[in-house]
Protein backbone atom coordinates (compact mmCIF):
# COMPACT_ATOMS: atom_id res chain seq x y z
CA UNK A 1 0.00 0.00 0.00
CA UNK A 2 1.34 3.43 -0.91
CA UNK A 3 2.15 6.10 1.68
CA UNK A 4 -0.77 8.14 0.33
CA UNK A 5 -3.14 5.19 0.68
CA UNK A 6 -2.01 4.62 4.29
CA UNK A 7 -2.57 8.29 5.03
CA UNK A 8 -6.02 8.16 3.46
CA UNK A 9 -7.00 5.03 5.36
CA UNK A 10 -6.38 6.92 8.61
CA UNK A 11 -9.00 9.44 7.51
CA UNK A 12 -11.75 6.93 6.83
CA UNK A 13 -14.93 8.54 8.02
CA UNK A 14 -17.36 5.62 8.02
CA UNK A 15 -18.19 2.45 6.15
CA UNK A 16 -19.79 4.55 3.38
CA UNK A 17 -21.31 2.68 0.45
CA UNK A 18 -20.57 -0.41 -1.55
CA UNK A 19 -21.17 -0.10 -5.26
CA UNK A 20 -24.68 -1.43 -4.85
CA UNK A 21 -25.84 -0.22 -1.45
CA UNK A 22 -26.88 3.13 0.02
CA UNK A 23 -25.79 4.59 3.33
CA UNK A 24 -26.69 7.57 5.52
CA UNK A 25 -24.92 10.87 5.18
CA UNK A 26 -21.46 10.45 6.70
CA UNK A 27 -20.68 12.71 9.62
CA UNK A 28 -17.18 14.14 9.65
CA UNK A 29 -14.97 14.25 12.75
CA UNK A 30 -15.62 17.20 15.02
CA UNK A 31 -18.94 18.06 13.39
CA UNK A 32 -22.06 18.38 15.51
CA UNK A 33 -25.18 16.38 14.77
CA UNK A 34 -26.95 19.57 13.70
CA UNK A 35 -24.39 20.02 10.94
CA UNK A 36 -24.65 16.54 9.43
CA UNK A 37 -27.05 17.59 6.67
CA UNK A 38 -25.50 20.94 5.97
CA UNK A 39 -22.16 22.51 5.21
CA UNK A 40 -19.76 20.60 7.38
CA UNK A 41 -16.15 21.67 7.02
CA UNK A 42 -14.39 24.95 6.39
CA UNK A 43 -12.76 25.64 3.06
CA UNK A 44 -9.35 23.98 2.79
CA UNK A 45 -6.71 25.49 0.54
CA UNK A 46 -4.51 23.21 -1.52
CA UNK A 47 -1.33 22.22 0.36
CA UNK A 48 1.23 24.99 0.72
CA UNK A 49 3.78 25.13 -2.04
CA UNK A 50 1.63 23.53 -4.73
CA UNK A 51 0.75 26.84 -6.41
CA UNK A 52 3.76 28.87 -7.54
CA UNK A 53 3.61 32.63 -7.10
CA UNK A 54 3.59 32.98 -10.87
CA UNK A 55 0.31 31.07 -10.92
CA UNK A 56 -1.51 33.75 -8.91
CA UNK A 57 -3.15 35.03 -12.09
CA UNK A 58 -4.67 31.62 -12.86
CA UNK A 59 -8.45 31.18 -12.42
CA UNK A 60 -9.58 30.24 -8.93
CA UNK A 61 -11.58 27.01 -8.71
CA UNK A 62 -13.05 25.53 -5.54
CA UNK A 63 -13.81 21.81 -5.41
CA UNK A 64 -16.80 21.11 -3.17
CA UNK A 65 -16.92 17.43 -2.25
CA UNK A 66 -19.99 15.40 -1.34
CA UNK A 67 -18.44 11.92 -1.54
CA UNK A 68 -19.46 9.08 -3.83
CA UNK A 69 -17.45 6.50 -5.75
CA UNK A 70 -14.88 9.10 -6.75
CA UNK A 71 -13.91 9.28 -3.07
CA UNK A 72 -14.01 5.50 -2.76
CA UNK A 73 -11.43 3.21 -1.12
CA UNK A 74 -11.34 -0.14 -2.90
CA UNK A 75 -10.78 -3.42 -1.08
CA UNK A 76 -7.62 -3.78 -3.14
CA UNK A 77 -6.12 -2.35 -6.32
CA UNK A 78 -8.24 -4.58 -8.58
CA UNK A 79 -11.58 -4.40 -6.75
CA UNK A 80 -13.72 -2.43 -9.19
CA UNK A 81 -17.04 -3.17 -7.44
CA UNK A 82 -15.95 -3.90 -3.87
CA UNK A 83 -15.19 -0.55 -2.27
CA UNK A 84 -16.28 1.94 0.35
CA UNK A 85 -17.63 5.07 -1.32
CA UNK A 86 -17.34 8.42 0.41
CA UNK A 87 -14.13 7.52 2.24
CA UNK A 88 -11.27 9.72 1.01
CA UNK A 89 -11.00 13.43 1.74
CA UNK A 90 -11.09 15.88 -1.15
CA UNK A 91 -8.03 17.79 0.09
CA UNK A 92 -5.97 14.60 -0.15
CA UNK A 93 -7.39 13.73 -3.56
CA UNK A 94 -6.64 17.16 -5.02
CA UNK A 95 -3.15 17.02 -3.53
CA UNK A 96 -2.48 13.90 -5.62
CA UNK A 97 -3.42 15.54 -8.93
CA UNK A 98 -0.37 16.35 -11.06
CA UNK A 99 0.06 19.69 -12.85
CA UNK A 100 -3.07 21.26 -11.38
CA UNK A 101 -1.05 24.40 -10.71
CA UNK A 102 -0.80 24.84 -14.50
CA UNK A 103 -4.56 25.22 -14.95
CA UNK A 104 -5.99 26.78 -11.79
CA UNK A 105 -5.57 27.88 -8.21
CA UNK A 106 -7.46 25.07 -6.54
CA UNK A 107 -9.05 25.08 -3.09
CA UNK A 108 -11.27 22.45 -1.53
CA UNK A 109 -14.34 22.26 0.69
CA UNK A 110 -15.60 19.05 2.29
CA UNK A 111 -19.39 19.45 2.27
CA UNK A 112 -19.97 15.81 3.15
CA UNK A 113 -18.80 12.30 2.30
CA UNK A 114 -21.67 10.01 1.28
CA UNK A 115 -23.24 8.40 -1.72
CA UNK A 116 -25.38 10.73 -3.81
CA UNK A 117 -28.69 9.03 -2.93
CA UNK A 118 -28.04 9.62 0.79
CA UNK A 119 -28.58 13.37 0.41
CA UNK A 120 -32.01 14.88 0.97
CA UNK A 121 -33.53 17.82 -0.87
CA UNK A 122 -32.81 19.87 2.26
CA UNK A 123 -29.14 18.92 1.88
CA UNK A 124 -29.19 20.06 -1.75
CA UNK A 125 -30.65 23.36 -0.54
CA UNK A 126 -27.53 23.81 1.61
CA UNK A 127 -25.24 22.67 -1.19
CA UNK A 128 -26.69 25.18 -3.66
CA UNK A 129 -26.24 28.05 -1.22
CA UNK A 130 -22.66 26.92 -0.57
CA UNK A 131 -21.89 26.90 -4.30
CA UNK A 132 -23.18 30.45 -4.65
CA UNK A 133 -21.17 31.52 -1.62
CA UNK A 134 -18.01 30.08 -3.17
CA UNK A 135 -18.65 31.81 -6.48
CA UNK A 136 -18.50 35.20 -4.78
CA UNK A 137 -14.71 34.79 -4.71
CA UNK A 138 -14.02 31.90 -7.10
CA UNK A 139 -14.03 31.86 -10.90
CA UNK A 140 -15.66 28.45 -11.00
CA UNK A 141 -16.80 25.57 -8.82
CA UNK A 142 -16.50 21.82 -9.21
CA UNK A 143 -18.89 19.63 -7.21
CA UNK A 144 -17.89 16.00 -6.74
CA UNK A 145 -20.74 13.54 -6.29
CA UNK A 146 -21.75 9.92 -6.47
CA UNK A 147 -23.20 9.03 -9.85
CA UNK A 148 -26.44 7.31 -8.78
CA UNK A 149 -28.41 10.56 -8.46
CA UNK A 150 -25.77 12.88 -9.91
CA UNK A 151 -28.08 14.06 -12.67
CA UNK A 152 -30.63 15.16 -10.07
CA UNK A 153 -28.04 16.97 -7.96
CA UNK A 154 -26.75 18.70 -11.09
CA UNK A 155 -30.22 19.77 -12.24
CA UNK A 156 -31.14 21.06 -8.77
CA UNK A 157 -28.01 23.24 -8.85
CA UNK A 158 -28.78 24.27 -12.43
CA UNK A 159 -32.20 25.57 -11.37
CA UNK A 160 -31.14 27.27 -8.14
CA UNK A 161 -27.56 28.61 -8.30
CA UNK A 162 -27.74 32.35 -8.88
CA UNK A 163 -24.24 32.95 -10.21
CA UNK A 164 -23.62 32.57 -13.94
CA UNK A 165 -20.04 31.41 -13.37
CA UNK A 166 -19.13 27.83 -14.35
CA UNK A 167 -20.45 25.04 -12.14
CA UNK A 168 -19.23 21.56 -13.07
CA UNK A 169 -20.48 18.36 -11.41
CA UNK A 170 -18.23 15.32 -11.69
CA UNK A 171 -17.63 11.91 -10.18
CA UNK A 172 -16.47 8.51 -11.34
CA UNK A 173 -17.64 4.99 -12.01
CA UNK A 174 -14.56 3.46 -10.41
CA UNK A 175 -13.10 4.25 -6.98
CA UNK A 176 -10.03 6.46 -6.62
CA UNK A 177 -7.74 3.64 -5.48
CA UNK A 178 -8.44 0.98 -8.13
CA UNK A 179 -6.28 0.23 -11.17
CA UNK A 180 -7.53 2.04 -14.26
CA UNK A 181 -9.76 4.39 -12.28
CA UNK A 182 -11.50 7.21 -14.13
CA UNK A 183 -11.61 9.26 -10.92
CA UNK A 184 -8.37 11.21 -11.27
CA UNK A 185 -8.93 12.13 -14.92
CA UNK A 186 -12.52 13.21 -14.28
CA UNK A 187 -11.56 15.43 -11.36
CA UNK A 188 -8.65 17.00 -13.25
CA UNK A 189 -10.74 17.64 -16.36
CA UNK A 190 -13.61 19.06 -14.33
CA UNK A 191 -11.22 21.58 -12.79
CA UNK A 192 -9.86 22.35 -16.25
CA UNK A 193 -13.37 22.88 -17.61
CA UNK A 194 -14.41 25.16 -14.75
CA UNK A 195 -11.18 27.15 -15.05
CA UNK A 196 -11.61 27.59 -18.81
CA UNK A 197 -14.70 29.75 -18.31
CA UNK A 198 -16.22 28.25 -21.45
CA UNK A 199 -19.41 27.17 -19.69
CA UNK A 200 -20.18 30.53 -18.13
CA UNK A 201 -23.92 31.19 -18.52
CA UNK A 202 -24.45 27.50 -19.40
CA UNK A 203 -25.83 26.79 -15.94
CA UNK A 204 -24.60 23.61 -14.28
CA UNK A 205 -22.93 21.05 -16.52
CA UNK A 206 -22.05 17.43 -15.78
CA UNK A 207 -18.61 16.19 -16.82
CA UNK A 208 -17.38 12.59 -16.98
CA UNK A 209 -15.48 10.52 -19.52
CA UNK A 210 -14.02 13.63 -21.24
CA UNK A 211 -17.54 14.84 -22.13
CA UNK A 212 -19.72 17.53 -20.65
CA UNK A 213 -23.51 17.66 -20.78
CA UNK A 214 -26.30 20.08 -19.90
CA UNK A 215 -27.70 19.23 -16.46
CA UNK A 216 -31.28 19.48 -17.70
CA UNK A 217 -30.87 16.78 -20.33
CA UNK A 218 -28.20 14.34 -19.15
CA UNK A 219 -29.02 10.95 -17.64
CA UNK A 220 -27.20 7.88 -16.35
CA UNK A 221 -27.65 5.05 -18.83
CA UNK A 222 -25.58 2.17 -17.44
CA UNK A 223 -24.91 0.85 -13.95
CA UNK A 224 -21.17 0.16 -14.45
CA UNK A 225 -19.68 1.56 -17.67
CA UNK A 226 -17.50 4.66 -17.55
CA UNK A 227 -19.39 6.21 -20.48
CA UNK A 228 -22.68 5.92 -18.60
CA UNK A 229 -23.79 9.56 -18.87
CA UNK A 230 -25.52 10.50 -22.12
CA UNK A 231 -27.87 13.15 -23.42
CA UNK A 232 -30.53 11.20 -25.37
CA UNK A 233 -31.06 12.37 -28.95
CA UNK A 234 -29.30 15.72 -28.48
CA UNK A 235 -25.79 14.67 -27.47
CA UNK A 236 -23.02 16.19 -25.38
CA UNK A 237 -22.26 19.90 -25.25
CA UNK A 238 -18.58 19.30 -25.89
CA UNK A 239 -15.40 17.41 -25.16
CA UNK A 240 -12.12 17.82 -23.35
CA UNK A 241 -9.12 16.61 -25.33
CA UNK A 242 -5.81 17.33 -23.56
CA UNK A 243 -5.54 21.13 -23.55
CA UNK A 244 -8.54 21.55 -25.81
CA UNK A 245 -11.94 22.33 -24.27
CA UNK A 246 -14.25 22.20 -27.27
CA UNK A 247 -17.86 23.36 -27.18
CA UNK A 248 -20.05 22.12 -30.04
CA UNK A 249 -23.47 23.24 -28.86
CA UNK A 250 -24.92 25.36 -26.09
CA UNK A 251 -27.96 24.93 -23.83
CA UNK A 252 -30.87 27.29 -24.23
CA UNK A 253 -29.88 29.18 -21.06
CA UNK A 254 -26.62 30.34 -22.63
CA UNK A 255 -28.61 32.34 -25.19
CA UNK A 256 -30.57 34.34 -22.61
CA UNK A 257 -29.64 37.87 -21.67
CA UNK A 258 -27.94 38.43 -18.32
CA UNK A 259 -31.11 40.09 -17.02
CA UNK A 260 -33.25 37.05 -17.86
CA UNK A 261 -30.73 34.35 -17.02
CA UNK A 262 -31.64 33.45 -13.44
CA UNK A 263 -34.66 31.31 -12.57
CA UNK A 264 -37.34 32.31 -10.04
CA UNK A 265 -35.95 29.72 -7.63
CA UNK A 266 -33.86 31.87 -5.29
CA UNK A 267 -33.36 29.65 -2.25
CA UNK A 268 -32.32 32.63 -0.13
CA UNK A 269 -35.97 33.71 -0.22
CA UNK A 270 -37.38 30.50 1.28
CA UNK A 271 -36.54 28.14 4.12
CA UNK A 272 -36.20 24.39 4.10
CA UNK A 273 -39.68 24.07 5.56
CA UNK A 274 -41.01 25.65 2.37
CA UNK A 275 -39.63 22.90 0.13
CA UNK A 276 -42.48 21.02 -1.51
CA UNK A 277 -42.95 17.26 -1.51
CA UNK A 278 -43.15 15.68 -4.96
CA UNK A 279 -43.24 12.00 -5.90
CA UNK A 280 -43.01 9.90 -9.08
CA UNK A 281 -45.62 7.30 -10.10
CA UNK A 282 -44.47 4.76 -12.71
CA UNK A 283 -46.98 3.32 -15.14
CA UNK A 284 -46.89 -0.19 -16.61
CA UNK A 285 -49.26 -2.86 -17.91
CA UNK A 286 -52.41 -2.83 -15.75
CA UNK A 287 -50.81 -0.52 -13.18
CA UNK A 288 -52.90 -0.05 -10.07
CA UNK A 289 -54.06 3.14 -8.40
CA UNK A 290 -52.15 2.48 -5.19
CA UNK A 291 -49.06 4.57 -5.85
CA UNK A 292 -50.94 7.79 -6.57
CA UNK A 293 -53.37 7.19 -3.71
CA UNK A 294 -50.53 6.56 -1.27
CA UNK A 295 -48.57 9.60 -2.40
CA UNK A 296 -51.61 11.84 -1.94
CA UNK A 297 -52.33 10.32 1.47
CA UNK A 298 -48.68 10.91 2.38
CA UNK A 299 -49.03 14.62 1.71
CA UNK A 300 -47.51 14.97 -1.76
CA UNK A 301 -47.93 18.48 -3.16
CA UNK A 302 -47.33 17.23 -6.68
CA UNK A 303 -46.83 13.98 -8.58
CA UNK A 304 -44.91 13.21 -11.77
CA UNK A 305 -46.18 10.30 -13.85
CA UNK A 306 -43.67 8.29 -15.86
CA UNK A 307 -46.05 7.04 -18.50
CA UNK A 308 -45.80 4.52 -21.31
CA UNK A 309 -45.10 5.66 -24.85
CA UNK A 310 -45.98 9.32 -25.17
CA UNK A 311 -46.87 9.49 -21.48
CA UNK A 312 -50.03 7.41 -21.15
CA UNK A 313 -50.96 5.92 -17.78
CA UNK A 314 -53.21 2.99 -16.91
CA UNK A 315 -56.97 3.34 -16.49
CA UNK A 316 -56.72 2.87 -12.73
CA UNK A 317 -53.94 5.46 -12.42
CA UNK A 318 -55.88 7.90 -14.57
CA UNK A 319 -58.98 7.58 -12.39
CA UNK A 320 -56.92 8.08 -9.23
CA UNK A 321 -55.19 11.10 -10.77
CA UNK A 322 -58.58 12.68 -11.49
CA UNK A 323 -59.67 12.04 -7.91
CA UNK A 324 -56.46 13.59 -6.55
CA UNK A 325 -57.00 16.68 -8.68
CA UNK A 326 -60.66 17.07 -7.77
CA UNK A 327 -60.39 16.26 -4.07
CA UNK A 328 -56.96 17.59 -3.17
CA UNK A 329 -55.90 19.98 -5.93
CA UNK A 330 -52.76 17.93 -6.56
CA UNK A 331 -50.69 19.13 -9.51
CA UNK A 332 -49.36 16.51 -11.94
CA UNK A 333 -46.63 16.54 -14.57
CA UNK A 334 -46.77 13.98 -17.37
CA UNK A 335 -43.53 12.44 -18.67
CA UNK A 336 -42.54 9.31 -20.58
CA UNK A 337 -40.72 6.31 -19.16
CA UNK A 338 -39.08 5.55 -22.54
CA UNK A 339 -35.89 7.46 -21.79
CA UNK A 340 -36.30 10.07 -24.49
CA UNK A 341 -38.95 11.95 -26.39
CA UNK A 342 -41.39 14.74 -25.64
CA UNK A 343 -44.69 14.78 -23.80
CA UNK A 344 -47.53 17.15 -24.58
CA UNK A 345 -50.26 15.84 -22.24
CA UNK A 346 -52.15 18.58 -20.45
CA UNK A 347 -55.46 19.24 -18.76
CA UNK A 348 -56.85 20.41 -15.45
CA UNK A 349 -53.89 20.44 -13.03
CA UNK A 350 -51.80 18.45 -15.54
CA UNK A 351 -48.62 19.93 -17.03
CA UNK A 352 -46.78 18.54 -20.04
CA UNK A 353 -43.23 17.58 -19.10
CA UNK A 354 -41.82 18.28 -22.58
CA UNK A 355 -38.66 16.16 -22.91
CA UNK A 356 -37.74 16.21 -19.22
CA UNK A 357 -37.31 12.74 -17.79
CA UNK A 358 -39.32 11.91 -14.69
CA UNK A 359 -36.48 12.56 -12.22
CA UNK A 360 -35.75 15.98 -13.72
CA UNK A 361 -39.44 16.89 -13.97
CA UNK A 362 -39.82 16.05 -10.28
CA UNK A 363 -37.16 18.61 -9.34
CA UNK A 364 -38.68 21.24 -11.60
CA UNK A 365 -42.11 20.66 -10.06
CA UNK A 366 -40.70 20.50 -6.52
CA UNK A 367 -38.99 23.85 -6.86
CA UNK A 368 -41.95 25.41 -8.63
CA UNK A 369 -44.35 24.35 -5.89
CA UNK A 370 -41.88 25.57 -3.27
CA UNK A 371 -42.31 29.09 -4.65
CA UNK A 372 -45.93 29.05 -5.84
CA UNK A 373 -49.05 26.90 -5.54
CA UNK A 374 -50.80 28.66 -8.42
CA UNK A 375 -51.24 26.21 -11.29
CA UNK A 376 -50.95 28.77 -14.08
CA UNK A 377 -47.74 30.17 -12.58
CA UNK A 378 -46.19 26.73 -12.24
CA UNK A 379 -47.28 25.79 -15.75
CA UNK A 380 -45.73 28.99 -17.07
CA UNK A 381 -42.43 28.19 -15.38
CA UNK A 382 -42.39 24.74 -16.98
CA UNK A 383 -42.98 26.29 -20.38
CA UNK A 384 -40.14 28.77 -19.94
CA UNK A 385 -37.50 27.83 -17.37
CA UNK A 386 -38.27 24.13 -17.63
CA UNK A 387 -38.17 24.05 -21.44
CA UNK A 388 -35.07 23.92 -23.59
CA UNK A 389 -36.35 25.13 -26.92
CA UNK A 390 -34.28 27.78 -28.64
CA UNK A 391 -36.19 30.84 -29.80
CA UNK A 392 -35.06 31.92 -33.24
CA UNK A 393 -35.81 35.59 -33.99
CA UNK A 394 -37.59 36.40 -37.21
CA UNK A 395 -35.55 38.17 -39.89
Amino acid sequence: MSTMSKKVMKTVLALGLTAAAAAPVVRLPGVSAAEVTGTVVASTPAPAGTVPAAASTLPKVEVIATGGTIAGQSADATSFANYRAGTLLIADMVAELPDKDKIAQVSTYQFGNSGSSAYSIADLYDLSLRVDEALKTQDGVVVTSGTDTMEEIAYFLDLTVRSSKPVVVTGSMRPWTVIGSDAQANLYNAIKLAASGKTKYFGTVLMLNDEFHAAREVTKSNSYRTDTFVTPELGALGYIDEAGVRVYRAPQRALLSAANWTTPFDLAKIGKKDLAKVEIAYSYQDAGAGAIAAFVAGGADGIVTAGTGAGGISRAMSAERTAAIEDHGTIFVATTRTGSGSNYSSGKNIIAGDNLNAAHARLMLLLSLSFSQDFDTVKGWFETYGAAQVSVPEK
